[in-house]
């Protein structure tokens, strides 16, 4: 088939081109309408039980992760100067198109009893004057009287205060955050510039969009990294120029075909697929190198450019066409998780690499047709004295020293497996950030003075409508336990509730005495509430607290980065305690918020690699019988794909490296890239067999001394290809490129050495049983008869 392919792509090398040509431009066109995406990376599929329960609260109360936060700390707080500077950046801030809502101890509200009206009233306690030392010590007095406030714009300790700035919904998710980030810091740091003081920024918007800004730019340092590390070592490779643009050329044609697939897909770039060019890149070089590697040995046996080039077609186009399939399926298999994250990133990769297979088939033959032949200078790799020396010993190795090989290889992988014990499946919000970045100084402020900022939220279904208030508002006291229970523990900050709502109104049916913020006995709640009409209704600022059917009603909490593993305890601590205040039977309360669904993803991912490494071994099984009929041979032959997984997650352990969604990867992806080097050496070891009839101790040689040159420089060229994102600020993406180089450096040794002495080790087996089945010569009878 692969002859028939070579002669029609040889002599028909212009429709091949305009044909590439057309689809490329058109490609092109599709890439440049290519959009980032702004939407918070969601990695639970639809129909999750806690992404439907997340998405249901947002439905009643909107989002949970649409506040940025700013706060510093100064004794001057309530000092004429900085009190009216913050009051002005309060309104400036207010006044930027998209912002929904600021709060700031200087935009602060108090309750008052109007009994006139039989009504509870809001007042700011500041406005737009500048207020005098005297003013500002009778405000402080009022606010430092109001426990509502404490640990949620200021805490009295530590002198530090913080502005809350609620973004619209629209805005959050889409190019308008970037600038409005940007509008809030620039406006803040002259404030801060002026008063001198430090400013701390974080919140879910501030975040999301400082790593959104990060990926945009290092999308752009990885693709030229990736151009030329290549280019250096294909280079070094060939001396060859026109060799080196031909595999740029043919690399550069994928980066646009896998855009160009994204778009028409609907698909936006995200932190995941902002890999996938310098990934193509890195992955579509070698094909070049392969067919580069045979079309030069062809041509110096015989001189003759398109017999080389027919037969560099017909030996390599089955070769290349399974190895890309195994790297494919690779990254194929996320779509089993049914993570959209992951589905997107999978699905645009495994098109990507498979694209990229066909237009090096077609392009890089044309293009050496059409360019001079190879000089002698240009053949010399082929020589390679150092790499064909060390792949001699690699021979001698294996027909000699098969036990060696099984002994140490064998320690390594225990080695590897004790590693794997000392691993935690542990992730934070913010890992993925450098230590040094400032998110994670200023992350740390608002977890010292105010607990955190990471959404928390507590769902109460009351199960009727108006259950809120109804059994004499039986829920707020329950829901004032439940608030004291959560403040046994650090790692949550002052709750916002229905209940703090009422302590607020109590303290103001009472004069506004701090010692009455509480929820009221009985009788007091059944006064109160003929004064609380307008206080839970639609207009009153805890509408955000309770649905328009008063069935539903949230406890909402920030809590610090505490990592998985952390919440995950806090979660199975505080469940039973919830269900002995709020019975199963009566009430159904969920927990959820930004915090668990972090958490659920985590989980999921992690059960999820089990699933699509398994299906990926399977299928990447299937294909291999396309090469054997042996399943002997076919499981033997994993076995040097799946120790340098071990060994890589054992360093892993050793390095205290966490499992977490961005080094879960590597296993997918390193699998199937490895699986590439027993592709290669099996089709050169069975054609070495079948079509030259040598036996299995010269077929391994000859594959070994052939097969293993291309393999060597493929192997320096995914490890160099892939070592480009440890220059990511991001440490999930550092560990990806380090850990799956290091993979593939140690499967390329299991595929030179393992891989042959196993197959070595098969024959000898064989034909022992075989002469042990042979018939005695019954040494009595006459020869001469």
């Amino acid at each position: 088939m692969w002859k028939y392919i070579a002669g029609k792509i040889l002599r028909n090398k212009l429709i091949c081109l305009i044909a590439v040509g057309l689809v490329t431009a058109f490609m092109t066109y599709e890439t440049c309408q290519i959009k980032l995406s702004y939407d918070f990376a969601r990695v639970l599929p639809v129909d999750d039980p806690a992404y439907v329960e997340y998405m249901s609260f947002k439905k009643k109360f909107g989002e949970d992760g649409n506040v940025m936060v700013m706060g510093f700390s100064s004794p001057a707080l309530f000092k004429p100067e900085l009190f009216n500077d913050w009051n002005k950046l309060n309104k400036d801030i207010k006044a930027i198109s998209g912002i929904k809502d600021v709060l700031s101890i200087t935009s602060l509200y108090n309750v008052y009893r109007n009994d006139s009206l039989g009504k509870f009233e809001f007042r700011p306690l500041s406005g737009d004057a500048n207020y005098t030392a005297a003013q500002l010590d009778s405000i402080k007095e009022i606010i430092y009287s109001l426990p509502f406030y404490e640990g949620l714009v200021y805490n009295k300790e530590t002198g530090a205060t913080l502005m809350a700035i609620t973004f619209n919904s629209k805005d959050l998710n889409s190019a308008r955050r970037l600038e409005m980030v940007k509008e809030i810091t620039t406006a803040t740091d002259a404030f801060a510039l002026k008063n001198n003081i430090k400013m701390h920024y974080s919140g879910m918007p501030y975040i999301r969009s400082h790593v959104m800004e990060k990926v945009s730019g290092e999308m752009g340092l990885f693709m030229a990294l990736a151009v030329i590390v290549t280019a250096v070592i294909l280079w070094l490779f060939f001396r060859s120029l026109s060799s080196v643009v031909v595999s740029l050329i043919v690399a550069a044609i994928g980066v646009l075909w896998s855009l160009g697939v994204m778009q028409l897909f609907g698909y936006k770039i995200t932190i995941l697929s902002g890999l996938i060019p310098p990934l193509i890149i890195v992955i579509g070089i070698p094909n070049c190198v392969f067919l580069i590697n045979k079309y030069h040995a062809e041509f110096v046996k015989h001189s003759n450019k398109m017999k080389a080039l027919s037969r560099t077609i017909s030996s390599m186009g089955g070769t290349l066409f399974l190895a890309n399939v195994t790297t494919a399926i690779g990254f194929g298999v996320l779509y089993y998780t049914s993570s959209p994250l992951l589905v997107e990133f999978g699905i645009v990769a495994a098109i990507g690499v498979m694209l990229t297979f066909v237009i090096s088939i077609i392009i890089a033959p044309i293009f050496l047709n059409y360019i001079a032949v190879p000089k002698p200078k240009h053949t010399t790799h082929l020589e390679a004295k150092f790499i064909n020396k060390l792949l001699a010993k690699v021979d001698f190795w294996v027909q000699n020293r098969r036990p060696q090989i099984y002994i140490v290889i064998g320690i390594i992988t225990l080695l590897g497996f004790w590693g794997m014990t000392k691993m935690n499946v542990l992730g934070y919000v913010v890992d993925d950030l450098p230590k040094k970045d400032p998110v994670y100084d200023d992350l740390r402020f608002f977890e010292k003075n105010f607990k955190g900022v990471l959404p928390f939220e507590v769902v109460i279904d009351t199960k009727k409508p108006e259950g809120v208030f109804a059994d004499n508002a039986v829920i707020l006291y329950k829901i004032n336990k439940l608030q004291k229970v959560v403040a046994n523990y650090p790692e949550f900050s002052e709750p916002l509730s229905i209940a703090e709502g009422v302590k607020f109104s109590y303290q103001a049916y009472r004069g506004g005495n701090p010692k009455y913020y509480k929820v009221p006995g009985a009788s007091d709640l059944k006064t109160l509430s003929e004064y609380s009409g307008t206080l839970t209704g639609q207009q009153s600022k805890l509408k955000f607290f309770i649905d328009s059917t008063k069935q539903f009603t949230r406890i909402s909490f920030q809590m610090a980065d505490v990592g998985s593993v952390r919440i995950k305890q806090l979660v199975k601590e505080l469940q039973p305690r919830i269900d002995s205040i709020f019975p199963p039977e009566e009430f159904r309360v969920e927990l959820t918020g930004h915090s668990l669904v972090f958490l659920k993803s985590n989980d999921y991912l992690l059960k999820n690699l089990y699933e699509s490494l398994a299906i990926e071994i399977i299928l990447e099984t299937l294909v291999a019988l396309a090469l054997f009929r042996s399943i002997r041979i076919i499981i033997l032959s994993k076995i040097p794909v799946l120790i340098p997984l071990v060994i890589t997650a054992g360093v892993m352990g050793f390095l205290a490296i966490n499992f977490k969604p961005t080094t879960i990867l590597i296993f997918s992806i390193a699998f199937g890239i490895s699986s590439d080097g027993t592709i290669y050496f099996l089709t050169k070891y069975r054609q070495e067999l079948k079509i030259a009839g040598r036996s299995v101790a010269q077929a391994i040689s000859v594959t070994i001394r052939e097969t293993g040159l291309s393999m060597v420089y493929t192997a320096i060229i995914l490890f160099s290809g892939f070592a480009i994102f440890a220059a990511s600020s991001f440490g999930g993406t550092v560990a990806l490129g380090i850990l799956v180089s290091l993979t593939l450096l140690v499967a390329m040794c299991t595929n030179l050495v393992m891989l042959p002495a196993i197959l070595l080790s098969i024959d000898n087996r064989r034909r022992r049983k075989e002469a042990l089945e042979e018939p005695l010569i019954d040494l009595s009878e006459d020869p001469e008869e």
